[in-house]
Order: structure tokens, then C-alpha cells, then sequence
């Protein structure tokens, strides 16, 4: 069998023993330390536990779990968002694209089925290789607090409302 190493993991495992309610909600353990931009209705955070380096959500500060739930002002700020978002992650990292996804349910893989929030995953071309094919290992070339500081004086600097 073989072993791999990450003993960042242990953190996510406590945290999952210990926590009630909702991740995403405010006042709940929502990740401050990697909170990127807060709005009137949503705010954007990295994905403490990214698919790739620079991995990130839009999440509206209620607590709704389908689309049809949202107000149309939290509809377009969270859209505000996913622009901006994309605009920041081209500037700073240069990806050739994007995975821009919402899980609805626990069938389609949401890990929190009734706090919708949206992924923006980055994806660069050739950026699957044979870690995932053979070895069933995604690498994390950065970890993510790294990649928050890189990102948040962009987000900080925007003079853009949303």
C-alpha cells in the first residue's frame, strides 16, 4: 500500500467532529483567515480544501440551498463576484481557463447541500497529469493560505463594487 503524507488533513478531520450548523453562514466557522471579498449579499473565499491552486467560492450570505431561493440582487452580486473573481485569478495566475460549478444536492456532490455556493476552479492546459491517472493523487503545487495572500491585494485594490 502506499502512503502519502498530509498532515494538514488532521485539521478538516477535528473540525468536522466539532462542527455544528453550517460552514458557510456567518458567525459560524466560516473561514475568516481565507475570506477574499465580502458583499451586500455573498462574499468570496478560497476552498480551504481546493481541486487546484487557486480554488475558490462565491457563497451568498443567507442560508438557501436551491438557485430558485435567491433574491435577484443576491443572483447578480453573486455574478458580480464570479467576474471579478475570474478577472483576479487571470491576472495573477494566467490559467487558460475555468471550471465554474454549483453542486445542487448531495447526489450531484455537494459536501454542503442547503448552503448553495458557487466553485471557480482555474484550469490550466496539461494541468492533469499522471498523479490523478495512476496514482488517484491531485497535487497541490501552493498551499492555500500562500494563495490567498497572493490574491487578496488584487481583490483589495479593486475600486469595482459589487
Amino acid at each position: 500500500m502506499d502512503v502519502i503524507f498530509a498532515p494538514w488533513r488532521m485539521a478538516y478531520v477535528r473540525k468536522c467532529e466539532k462542527t455544528e450548523g453550517c460552514i458557510f453562514c456567518k458567525g459560524s466557522s466560516r473561514s475568516e483567515d481565507l475570506m477574499l471579498r465580502e458583499g451586500k449579499a455573498a462574499f468570496v473565499v478560497m476552498n480551504r480544501y481546493p481541486y487546484t491552486t487557486g480554488h475558490m467560492m462565491v457563497i451568498p450570505f443567507r442560508h438557501v440551498g436551491a438557485i430558485a431561493d435567491l433574491t435577484k440582487e443576491e443572483r447578480a452580486e453573486i455574478f458580480d463576484l464570479l467576474d471579478l473573481s475570474t478577472d483576479i485569478l487571470r491576472r495573477a495566475m494566467n490559467p487558460d481557463g475555468f471550471n465554474i460549478g454549483i453542486n445542487l444536492g448531495k447526489a450531484a456532490g455537494a459536501g454542503v447541500g442547503d448552503h448553495l455556493h458557487v466553485h471557480i476552479v482555474p484550469r490550466w492546459n496539461g494541468d492533469t497529469n499522471f498523479m490523478g491517472v495512476v496514482g488517484e493523487v491531485r497535487v497541490i503545487p501552493e498551499d492555500v493560505v500562500q494563495t490567498r495572500a497572493r490574491l487578496l491585494p488584487l481583490f483589495e485594490s479593486t475600486r469595482r463594487e459589487v
